[in-house]
């Protein structure tokens, strides 16, 4: 799924998730097997195979829905 990754104003890193109108906030990253994971504040857990640079955000990306 495509998703848009920002920082807030308070620098947390954001996600949001356009086709479920969802926005929410990034409370833990870890290294996976096929990239990164991040665990947003609802539970969902997203794997993104290709993360980018925080300095080049916001950016739309790919990722997969893990949990």
């Amino acid at each position: 799924m495509k998703v848009m990754l920002r920082m807030n104003d308070a620098g947390t890193l954001v996600v949001y998730v356009p086709k479920k109108d969802l926005e929410e906030e990034v409370v833990k990253e870890r290294d996976g097997e096929a990239g990164k994971i991040l665990t947003l504040t609802n539970g969902w857990e997203l794997e993104f195979s290709e993360f980018p640079d925080k300095s080049r955000l916001p950016v739309t990306v790919e990722a997969k829905r893990l949990s």
